[in-house]
């Protein structure tokens, strides 16, 4: 195979498909997404068959606890899959909405009209949900696609990709709208992300090193995070069993997510009371504690953090905790560390709260309620192509919204500049 003449096919195809997406009737877009659904329901066993594929061979080539977690597809798993689908369809269509329209002194009316952004390429590793999540966001906000998913799930990838074909079939739109690369040969990332006469915009899920190397190598625009070092800082006016409940659940919830909680920040005035009881509930689910000389103090099986913990995002059942003096020492500490991804406040003072919220600068700033919730999913995005820590051009979990533009539009009746 020429994976250049094979990638720039793809590439025509999707620029071909996404000028009729721009323009596809809202209730036709839904309709595929319908059918993409039921081909789903129908193909429950043959997408567990396959994954088990991918699970056997990720196993025999050594990937790790968090990789296989992520690479695994459940029956309850698809069925989430399935109930984004729906949800998306669900979704107000944001193509064609009109803001701000106004008179100017002139006559004319200036508006804004939203748009779609054209080709998205997608890479991503190991899970085999985000081809559903991205084929679903890029359908409805008018968009073609190109999914390049790993290799480690390309069984997986394969068998999904065949039900959004036949869901494509069945709404009759143009099957290229959504198109797997079919290769794993790395060359076509390399393709991909300098493709510019074709794609308009790059998005990368997966690890650090990944995304690094789409950052520095891409010629197109990347939606991106790095990394997910989320924080939560328990203030010394917390209620105790709220702060247990959410500093349990973000790290426990599930591990090998980027909106896991990895440092926990805790007031030292109600550290004594707080860090005992969390430290037996850790200890319980095998979470191993590293903590500053005073967590140490406190904790009898908690390890001396180094400066390297601070900056480590584990993906792991492994925790950072340190005790700050309140919520400036807290923030300070953020502001060093995060990547910007997700923080938290765990506090019952409304004007602390306020001012965690304004000041700390992330995608996500939480206030009594747990990390995890970072996720488009659960902000009734209906899906997310990805998490961006970036201010441009979007932020946060990015849904149908995050997937669009704007054009200025003017409206006139004969008028002309004097």
């Amino acid at each position: 195979m020429n994976i250049q003449t094979y990638m720039q096919t793809l590439g025509q195809q999707a620029k071909d498909a996404a000028r009729i997406l721009s323009h596809a009737e809202t209730n036709l877009k839904n309709r595929a997404l319908i059918a993409i659904a039921n081909e789903l329901q129908d193909s429950k066993a043959t997408l567990i068959a396959e994954n088990q594929k991918d699970l056997v061979a990720g196993k025999e080539n050594g990937l790790d606890d968090a990789s296989l977690d992520r690479l695994t597809l459940t029956p309850k798993g698809i069925q989430a899959m399935i109930d984004g689908l729906i949800q998306v369809a669900a979704l107000p269509d944001p193509i064609g909405e009109i803001n701000d329209l106004s008179y100017r002194p002139s006559g004319i009316q200036v508006g804004q009209m939203r748009v779609p952004l054209g080709v998205i390429g997608i890479i991503y590793e190991s899970r085999p949900n985000v081809t559903i999540d991205a084929a679903a966001l890029c359908l409805k906000s008018g968009n073609a696609c190109i999914l390049r998913g790993g290799s480690e799930a390309i069984h997986s990838n394969q068998a999904i990709a065949a039900c959004i074909k036949q869901g494509l079939k069945n709404a009759e739109l143009p099957e290229t709208a959504v198109q797997i690369v079919e290769t794993t040969d790395r060359a076509a990332v390399g393709e991909l992300i300098t493709m510019k006469q074709f794609v308009d915009v790059i998005v990368p899920r997966g690890g650090k090193s990944l995304i690094e190397r789409i950052s520095n190598e891409a010629t197109i625009p990347v939606i991106k995070h790095l990394d997910g070092i989320c924080h939560v800082y328990i203030d010394d006016k917390a209620d105790i069993e709220k702060a247990i409940r959410i500093a349990v659940n973000a790290k426990t919830h599930r591990y090998g997510v980027c909106n896991a909680m990895e440092t926990l920040l805790v007031a030292e005035s109600i550290a004594p009371k707080l860090l005992p009881q969390l430290a037996e509930i850790y200890h319980d689910k095998s979470v191993e504690l590293r903590g500053c000389a005073k967590t140490c103090s406190l904790i009898s099986n908690a390890v001396r953090a180094t400066e390297e913990d601070w900056n480590t995002e584990y993906l792991a059942p492994i925790l950072s905790i340190k005790i700050v003096s309140g919520i400036d020492e807290a923030m300070n500490h953020i502001h060093q560390y995060s990547s910007q991804h997700t923080e938290a406040i765990v506090t019952e003072d409304y004007t602390l709260a306020r001012r965690f919220l304004r000041e700390v600068d992330s995608s996500s700033v939480m206030v009594n309620a747990s990390t995890r919730f970072a996720d488009g999913f659960e902000y009734g995005l209906g899906a997310e192509i990805g998490i961006s820590t970036d201010k441009l051009h979007a932020r946060g979990p990015v849904g149908l919204k995050g997937l669009t533009s704007l054009k200025y539009i003017v409206l006139g009746d004969g008028h002309i500049r004097q």
